[in-house]
């Protein structure tokens, strides 16, 4: 009946016989992302079956819902505690199933989207080098020394350490101070 309903509500099922049918399902790496389970379940219980989805599960998390008969508080806090992201007592309205199950597909979706950013960041993170804290530098020549001691020129230090390049010129204080003969054109701001 609940498959029927679900079915009808537009959503694609895969229904298991049992805990074991269902952990087999689970754990393929293009398993459904949000999965009723009951608690009383045969070969395998929806509790350890969630435990083992959440051991299991680092990246690309399953919307577990345990839809069960048992309904005290210490039931409540243990389905929760053992990785359920929500819990429905039988008997239920399907309207306040049906509600759940949206709320689940919106947390998948946050979940992959968040993902999806995360995986950009460290794509770009990759690609950014940065520079940062003291650089030594020498007042005279102004060579810098670089992480293993040695001193070199600015431009292979900023090579090593960021994206920038360098393309070189000489600004005219140096060009009338190192070449007097040469006149040079310059606009005055």
């Amino acid at each position: 009946m609940l498959a029927a309903v679900l079915r009808k509500a537009g959503h694609e099922i895969v229904e298991a016989a049992d805990g074991s049918e269902a952990w087999r399902v689970l754990e393929d790496p293009q398993s459904p992302r949000l999965a009723i389970l009951d608690w009383m379940m045969p070969e395998m219980d929806g509790i350890e079956l969630v435990r083992k989805l959440r051991e299991k599960q680092v990246e690309r998390a399953t919307y577990v819902v345990m839809l069960t008969a048992r309904s005290d508080k210490a039931d409540v806090i243990s389905g929760l505690d053992a990785g359920a992201d929500d819990y429905l007592a039988k008997p239920f309205e399907l309207s306040e199933l049906l509600a759940r199950v949206r709320v689940g597909e919106r947390m998948v979706s946050i979940q992959d989207r968040l993902a999806k950013q995360v995986q950009e960041l460290t794509e770009a993170m990759d690609h950014i080098k940065t520079l940062q804290g003291i650089i030594p530098i020498c007042a005279y020549c102004k060579s810098i020394r670089n992480d293993d001691g040695y001193w070199g020129r600015v431009e292979e230090y900023f090579h090593q350490h960021s994206d920038a390049q360098f393309s070189h010129g000489i600004c005219p204080k140096c060009m009338s101070e190192h070449f007097p003969d040469i006149k040079m054109e310059t606009s005055e701001t």
